[in-house]
């Protein structure tokens, strides 16, 4: 039996510039680096984690 790996893709949409410093580090701890640019992580419990931390600076694709 072959497990599939889920993935996510998110996308920066605004500026972390301004914001709280941990916010900040989430953002880059997810390898965002400028705006509009798109990972795709692995769909894990501290990946959702850091993303719900940082919903209003990033889109889920």
């Amino acid at each position: 039996m072959v497990k599939e790996n889920k993935t996510l893709k998110v996308q920066l949409v605004r500026s972390p510039i301004g914001c709280k410093e941990s916010h900040r580090a989430t953002v880059r701890g997810l390898g965002l680096r400028r705006l509009n640019s798109v990972r795709e992580l692995e769909d894990t419990p501290a990946i959702r984690g850091m993303i719900n931390k940082v919903d209003y600076l990033v889109k889920l694709l």
